[in-house]
């Protein structure tokens, strides 16, 4: 490709909407133009990125065995309400109707059709397994659409859905398909760790997040450094203190504590570490009637260490909150409590059920609010001065240099950017949708189901926020635009320059190699800016200077200086360049 022949339309400066790296830099090399709030148009550049990664996605996939099939970007509603996912989903989704006043969803995802396809077409065990695959464009109706391809509402996934006769055949699919993941992301040159996930709203039993490590990533991955132990924060377990519950060696007392009602200044006014106290949180659970209307509540209390997070997910786990819970109101606090928040506590309730954490449940002489404004209390004991806990269990975020669950050495936590997940589904959605097929006995039975992500479009912010600098982007070589790039110097003024740049040119295109000749006549200075920006792997500049003496200017996009070479010698220095 010559670059007179391309769309290239880089900017000095990112437009004041930009937010984070990878938007500011794409912006700025031209890869994305925001055409609405969260919705872009994939200028050529950002394209050619796209199309590779698709490639290296769908060369995998059919490695893995899977089947490429293109389900609709619009779907009718009926086949969401038979899993009742069209009511449940909330405006994430975004409805429509047709002139015929029928229902419709711009699908942020396929279960339900792929699933529909199933059961008409996969109707004997002796077809089975089968994976079926597509990339396609997916709609989610964000509230606030952000972080240009990172958070946008539309996007490019590849979605994949593997059936199976039984729970045994599914995970060799589940496997397969894992497998497959790793050497998608081993080809794309990027960083990245598979955590084991919460399976969320999609449903199902087993799941791992596949997260790209950068600094500015969205997601905590806890992680151990001397196992294979890795969770995203939501899922990973905090163990109880191997010490387990002390005896109490404190008197209970009420402690005024004036104005102080959080945890660390309770801490620090009464000279005491923030782990010997213990946070309040108070969460309620409806019961409804047939209409929907809340005709009982029930508040709950969960308590943590005052130095520990409340984890909602596993909260949200808990026997009695499984169905839904949220957090309570004021006046629900108060009417409980008898108090405002801010000096809550689980000492003299009624009618309020309380969840300790593991580490609340193993400590004693503690310090929790006393139901009385300013005031506490000190050296509280399980048994003696309140009732053991109602449930015990894990609510809460591990920190770092914690246990790690596998016994294989301490946790530590760093940063992901989410870019592809694998789900187990089971019969979630087989048996919604009566999706079955004819066993060996001749009986029907529902598919064993699994689901497979790559945020195709998603990618690209990930991979830059994991590689870039101050100049601009340093893509891995097979996501790069363009893996080389020949800078002419005064290629309009000489004419030994230009035939020098045909020729490497040609020579570079038969050597297989994605090379862009930029024939621009720009200057050096604009030349290199461009190209640092875009993140292209190889840079070849030549001039007369040079090529009196045989010899070109080579350099990486990550290296420092450039390299003298003969001239004779560049298509093999490049190639070996991007090789390396």
């Amino acid at each position: 490709m010559k670059a007179s022949q391309f769309l290239i339309s880089t900017l000095k400066e990112a437009p004041a909407d930009a937010e984070i790296v990878s938007h500011k830099l794409m912006m700025r090399a031209g890869m994305i133009k925001r055409l609405g709030a969260g919705i872009y148009n994939y200028m050529p550049m950002g394209l050619r990125v796209i199309r590779k990664v698709e490639a290296i996605i769908r060369e995998e996939m059919v490695r893995a065995g899977a089947v490429e099939l293109l389900m609709p970007v619009v779907q009718p509603a009926e086949l969401w309400q038979e899993t009742g996912r069209f009511d449940k989903m909330g405006p994430e989704l975004l409805r429509v109707k047709d002139r015929h006043g029928r229902d419709f969803v711009i699908q942020p995802t396929s279960e339900e059709v792929i699933t529909d396809i199933a059961r008409q077409e996969l109707r004997s065990y002796k077809q089975l397994p089968k994976n079926l695959f597509h990339i396609q464009t997916k709609f989610r109706d964000e509230r606030r659409p952000r972080f240009g391809l990172m958070r946008g509402r539309e996007f490019t996934m590849k979605d994949a859905y593997s059936f199976d006769r039984d729970a045994e055949a599914a995970g060799k699919s589940y496997d397969a398909m894992f497998a497959a993941y790793c050497r998608i992301f081993d080809r794309l040159g990027l960083e990245y760790r598979a955590v084991a996930a919460d399976t969320g709203a999609i449903g199902g039993d087993r799941s791992h997040e596949f997260q790209v490590i950068a600094d500015t990533g969205e997601d905590a991955i806890v992680y151990c450094p001397t196992s294979s132990y890795a969770a995203n924060i939501e899922l990973a377990e905090a163990l109880a203190p191997e010490a387990g519950r002390q005896a109490a060696t404190q008197a209970l007392a009420l402690t005024p504590t004036p104005g102080k009602s959080t945890c660390a200044d309770v801490a620090a006014l009464l000279g005491l570490p923030l782990t010997q106290t213990v946070k309040s949180l108070v969460l309620a659970t409806d019961t409804r009637d047939e209409q929907g209307n809340v005709v009982a509540s029930q508040v709950w209390l969960l308590l943590v260490r005052g130095d520990h997070d409340l984890n909602e997910v596993k909260a949200g786990k808990v026997e009695g909150l499984k169905e839904g819970f949220r957090f309570a109101s004021t006046g629900e606090i108060e009417a409980h409590f008898g108090c405002k928040p801010g000096y809550l506590g689980p000492i003299g309730l009624q009618g309020v059920k309380v969840v300790a954490d593991r580490t609340v449940a193993a400590m004693s002489d503690f310090v929790c609010g006393a139901n009385q404004v300013d005031h506490h209390y000190t050296g509280a004991n399980w048994g003696r001065d309140l009732p053991e806990p109602d449930l015990v269990a894990d609510i809460r975020n591990v920190v770092a240099g914690e246990r790690s669950p596998d016994g294989q050495g301490v946790l530590a936590i760093q940063r992901g950017i989410e870019v592809g997940h694998v789900f187990y589904l089971g019969k979630k959605y087989s048996e919604a949708m009566n999706a079955t097929f004819l066993a060996e006995d001749g009986k029907p039975r529902p598919f064993e189901m699994g689901c497979y992500g790559i945020g195709v479009t998603r990618l690209l912010g990930a991979a830059i926020e994991q590689g870039h600098d101050e100049r601009g982007i340093v893509w891995p070589v097979s996501m790069a635009p363009f893996e080389a790039v020949i800078c002419p110097i005064g290629m309009d003024r000489s004419e030994a320059v230009r035939d020098a740049a045909q020729q490497l040119y040609a020579a570079l295109q038969a050597a297989g190699v994605d090379v862009l000749l930029d024939d621009r006549g720009e200057r050096p200075g604009a030349m290199f800016a461009d190209w640092e920006l875009v993140g292209v792997p190889v840079r070849v500049v030549l001039g007369d200077r040079g090529l009196k003496d045989g010899v070109a200017e080579v350099q990486g996009r990550r290296d420092a200086a450039a390299t003298a070479v003969p001239v004779g010698e560049l298509v093999a220095q490049v190639k070996a360049r991007l090789q390396g």
